[in-house]
């Protein structure tokens, strides 16, 4: 059903990571999801600005960028920090694309602490993917705490910002999650493409599943732990912007909104 990466390895959690895509779903009746273009009507109506272009919002080099009419996309990575993640900054910068990253504490965050203090220092967005990637709704409330707020004190300590956007593993969320969520400040981001890099080392097929899902106010998921991914990367983007995308990092997608604590973002 899925294969981890073989040329390096990566320890039992691994068989978690590569589950990480196969489910896209909402756990609880109870648990409402936004898309990016919501929280923006919603910002843009409550503040009276309507269609006015975001202030000030977070887009890496090339300044703020109105979603609401440009053709924007966001380009996430779960997982890392891991041994490829500095050639993909590399890449990232060579291009001037940010990025959203959403890191795993135990034997990434704390393995490679220097390239977490890139990431966030070259204008990426650092976001946290829980510290052992446990399934978050088998836990009790007080065990999805301590997966998240042992993350969010690792980050802090590295790049003195705590995050504000988390990602769950496998997607799975209910309302305890969103409850400690809501709690720690954490709002969660889903996706609505993935290229289910876990499953092959080649890069075109994970190029050509990205560009046939990819879409306005997408959110793109890769995993940059995989030999296949980070070259797939560079004709991702470069396909993307030939066809008029723009790169935002999660924040800016939503901007002039910002992301709730607790809410489920979902393009």
């Amino acid at each position: 059903m899925f294969r981890a990466k073989p040329t390096k390895s990566r320890g039992p959690v691994v068989a978690l990571l590569a589950a990480a895509s196969l489910v896209l779903a909402v756990s609880g009746c109870g648990v409402d999801r936004i898309t990016p273009g919501e929280a923006r009507s919603k910002a843009a109506a409550a503040d009276g600005k309507g269609g006015e272009a975001a202030k000030g919002g977070k887009a890496g080099a090339s300044g703020p960028v109105d979603c609401a009419t440009a053709k924007c996309i966001a380009l996430t990575f779960d997982a890392g920090p891991g041994e490829d993640t500095p050639r993909l900054l590399d890449i990232l910068k060579e291009k001037q694309v940010p990025a959203t990253f959403f890191l795993l504490g135990r034997k990434h965050v704390d393995r490679y602490p220097e390239v977490v203090k890139r990431i966030a220092d070259e204008g990426h967005e650092v976001a946290n993917h829980t510290w052992t990637h446990r399934i978050l709704t088998d836990l009790e409330a007080g065990d999805v705490r301590e997966e998240l707020s042992r993350t969010q004190d690792a980050i802090e300590r590295i790049t003195g910002r705590r995050p504000t956007l988390m990602r769950p593993p496998q997607g799975r969320t209910d309302d305890t999650v969103s409850e400690v969520s809501r709690e720690l400040g954490l709002a969660q981001i889903l996706w609505s493409v993935t290229a289910k890099d876990y499953s092959t080392t080649d890069s075109a097929l994970i190029r050509q599943r990205v560009l046939d899902g990819a879409k306005g106010d997408g959110i793109i998921l890769l995993h940059d732990i995989y030999d296949g991914t980070v070259p797939a990367v560079p004709g991702i983007i470069d396909e993307l912007q030939r066809r008029g995308f723009t790169f935002v990092t999660v924040p800016q997608l939503l901007a002039p909104g910002s992301a709730e604590p607790g809410v489920v973002y979902r393009p």
